[in-house]
């Protein structure tokens, strides 16, 4: 697989090419939501943006608190945003792509071959000093078509023969998350039984870029990945999660996610809840 990644000089090169990509801006918090607001006072040139909540996940429910986006709404969104299954795209955010790797994940669920994340988000690009502009864009609808799936999936009913049976299972939330000592958004505090604790946040610099490839595949080595092992990764509600398969990606790992998540695990009492380490 090609990484994931892009850097600030590699796009700002391929911007100004023949064949340039479209930049989506999905800046979101867990705590405030989808920052159009940021978006308006500044972002990448010709960047448009994309709601998480609206275009990126269904409603909440059944299915967790970010259950993945019908095939026509997320269609819709991408062909709003001017995306075509031909044309190269780049996801960003404020910076560290926990929340733009959720849009890199689903084009490629949906089928898009071309998509990539920008290392390190705005923050990068505003630190090189890079022109943005302000407002909104208006861009021509794009033609965007959902074709096959570029990306692995786990179901429920899957998840612990997964662990049991070799898989290693990741869990990508904060370690006192995952040990049930806190729970700052679901209603059950704890993590999958069988589950590895793998923080997110461990797999970026202090500055919000992705560690080298090398210290990523360092990192998950330790953790128990290999290349003949299977793996997967939830995390809260399948956002987050999507960092994680990046960051594998960009270690030389293949992952699939449990799209659900610990928001739809928990929804059925029978399953099992976990709080040692």
């Amino acid at each position: 697989m090609p990484t994931p990644l892009i850097d600030v000089p590699t796009l700002r090169h391929a911007l100004d090419g023949p064949r340039p990509p479209i930049p989506l801006d999905v800046r979101w918090a867990l705590a405030t939501g989808p920052d159009r607001a940021g978006y308006e006072k500044g972002h990448l040139p010709g960047a448009r943006f994309v709601d998480m909540d609206a275009d990126l996940a269904d409603p909440p429910g059944a299915g967790g608190r970010h259950p993945l986006p019908a095939a026509e709404r997320f269609t819709q969104a991408m062909r709003r945003a001017g995306v075509s299954n031909d044309t190269p795209v780049v996801c960003y955010d404020a910076g560290p792509a926990l929340s733009a790797a959720r849009a890199w994940w689903l084009l490629r669920h949906f089928g898009h071959a071309d998509v990539r994340i920008l290392d390190g988000g705005y923050a990068a690009w505003v630190a090189a000093a890079l022109p943005v502009t302000t407002g909104d864009v208006t861009v021509p609808l794009g033609d965007f078509a959902v074709s096959a799936s570029r990306a692995a999936t786990i179901e429920a009913g899957d998840v612990l023969g997964f662990a049991g049976s070799g898989g290693l299972l990741l869990d990508a939330r904060d370690t006192e998350r995952y040990l049930g000592r806190t729970e700052p958004v679901d209603p059950i505090a704890g993590h999958i039984p069988g589950a590895v604790s793998a923080p997110t946040t461990e797999n970026t610099t202090t500055s919000g870029t992705f560690h080298d490839p090398s210290a990523l595949r360092d990192r998950f080595t330790a953790l128990g990945a290999s290349d003949d092992r299977r793996i997967a990764v939830y995390c809260g509600s399948g956002v987050t999660a999507a960092h994680q398969i990046a960051a594998l990606e960009a270690a030389g790992y293949q992952a699939a996610l449990y799209p659900g998540s610990w928001s739809h695990w928990i929804t059925d009492p029978s399953r099992p809840v976990a709080t040692d380490a």
